[in-house]
């Protein structure tokens, strides 16, 4: 009997829970699904009759077809349809089985389920998946977080599912207790935000320096050959040379109209370009996780600027009609001479900007990777959550491997443009740099990653900063005290008469 029952479940057969369902199936595992329209389970078995997927009606059936200890895999929208799930499936699970939620949830939401279901002495992952719809079916990068016994439950199917580097290395790792995968995931967006926007402004100074679409392809070719190789650069120069085939429908345009005017909608676009990239609006979304990954710098005190100016420049981008009109009324303050010229951007140093910024923008975000290990116990290992970004996930570059032997060398490096082996990108980079935001903001051009990383560079190796000044200024009309630079203690002092008062 045993032998007819199912591996794993997977609930859920969007998207990412079909593809995922698939990939554990290719892998010799029999896999369950089960998805609340019924429909779209049969669908998917039917659409891969090779593949080794049993659907199931109803939630008991489920349950009563899966080995023990039984192994589910949730994925469905986060938020409140994770918790009615759980609430659904708990009256027919045993001690030890095992729920796993890989949808992009809070956190907190995973650690508040992590210590709920403990109490019903079930185990918990949550299990952050990266490398989208294409990573979910080859390979995606894998962050569970939750029961350790869970995980070594599981990991033989993680293995088996996740990306591959190098001499067969799996891109998966357990992260922690409680919510850490799905910290550590939620981190990962946060700094892939920060490295789209790079590029999208890389893309715009070379546009506005007169590249083509194909000179500027070319670019992030030849750059994707050497340091600066990643996916998102990879799938840039496709992007920049895809031709559009096709007009969309007007109906296909009723969210745009509702969002912009019609008559903002090709304001600053290339109507007779061939290319697909200059008829797309300049209206960018996000689904939440970059601006979660904000506020938790926020709340453990962490400067994320490089990561927040990727988040803000979709929140601008999301104002078009503003922009539109603020175009027409606000003066650049650009003279003619300084306009951008071909000349004046040069591509070596350019690349060398980039690769500072990249290295900036993980800096950050392996800086919060360190204050939330230490205020929620977590215990993170960086060379690892570095190694399993290299494959499968959004952000996986060639950077990765630096950063990996940054932590090998230093566990507790307390920030990664300290190590060592990025002194000659550092030295290489920040001229470059200077000069990049200098030259955009004499062209009055846009780049706020750009800038964000030089003020967060000579931020961090100011060592005396601007900040007593603020400090006298919450003294003077607050009494909120200050510290000095001569003697311990804390001070208060009486700037003028009404003050003492």
């Amino acid at each position: 009997m045993s032998n007819n029952l199912c591996d794993i479940a997977v609930l859920g057969m969007a998207v990412m829970g079909k593809n995922l369902a698939l990939n554990i199936a290719d892998n010799d595992y029999k896999v369950a699904i089960y998805n609340r329209t019924t429909s779209k389970a049969i669908a998917a078995a039917e659409e891969n009759p090779e593949q080794n997927l049993s659907v199931f009606v109803t939630l008991e059936e489920l349950v009563a077809n899966l080995k023990r200890p039984r192994k589910l895999l949730l994925m469905v929208k986060a938020g409140a349809a994770v918790d009615k799930l759980i609430e659904s499936l708990l009256p027919l699970l045993d001690e030890d089985d095992i729920i796993m939620d890989g949808g992009n949830s809070h956190f907190q939401d995973t650690q508040r389920r992590f210590e709920e279901l403990q109490q019903h002495d079930i185990q918990y992952l949550g299990v952050g998946v990266s490398g989208g719809e294409e990573g979910a079916r080859r390979g995606p990068a894998i962050m569970p977080g939750g029961s350790k016994a869970a995980y070594d439950a599981v990991a033989d199917i993680f293995e088996a599912i996740s990306a591959k580097v190098n001499d067969n290395e799996a891109c998966e790792a357990y992260m922690g207790s409680g919510g850490a995968g799905h910290y550590v995931k939620m981190v990962h967006n946060g700094i892939e935000y920060a490295d789209m926007e790079i590029i999208a402004e890389i893309y715009s100074l070379l546009k506005a320096n007169g590249y083509s679409n194909l000179e500027i392809a070319d670019v992030f070719e030849n750059w994707d050959r050497g340091d600066l190789s990643s996916y998102l650069s990879e799938i840039t120069v496709d992007i920049l040379r895809e031709k559009d085939l096709e007009n969309p429908e007007d109906d296909l345009l009723d969210d745009i109209e509702s969002q912009v005017g019609a008559e903002y909608r090709a304001v600053g676009a290339d109507n007779e370009s061939e290319f697909l990239l200059d008829h797309i609006l300049d209206i960018s979304e996000q689904k939440g996780t970059g601006k979660w990954t904000n506020q938790e710098g926020l709340e453990l005190h962490v400067d994320l600027s490089i990561l927040y100016s990727g988040l803000n420049a979709r929140y601008m981008s999301a104002e078009k009609t503003l922009r539109v009109q603020a175009s027409e009324i606000l003066p650049a303050g650009v003279d003619a001479e300084n306009a951008l010229g071909k000349p004046n951007i040069d591509i070596e140093e350019l690349g060398n900007a980039f690769l500072l910024a990249r290295l900036i923008a993980y800096a950050q975000g392996f800086a919060l990777y360190k204050s939330a290990s230490k205020a929620y116990g977590w215990d993170l290992d960086y060379k690892s959550i570095a190694a399993t970004f290299r494959g499968g996930c959004i952000i996986r570059s060639k950077l990765l491997v630096p950063i990996m032997e940054a932590y090998d060398k230093n566990p507790d490096l307390d920030n990664l443009l300290l190590a060592d082996n990025f002194e000659a990108a550092i030295s290489q980079g920040i001229t470059a740099l200077r000069k990049l935001v200098s030259t955009a903001s004499l062209a009055g051009v846009a780049i706020p990653a750009f800038s964000s990383a030089l003020a967060y560079y000579d931020s961090l190796r100011a060592a005396r900063s601007q900040a007593n000044m603020i400090s006298a200024q919450r003294d003077y009309f607050g009494a909120h005290t200050y510290r000095r630079t001569d003697r311990d203690g804390v001070y208060h002092h009486e700037w003028n008469d009404e003050t003492a008062e």
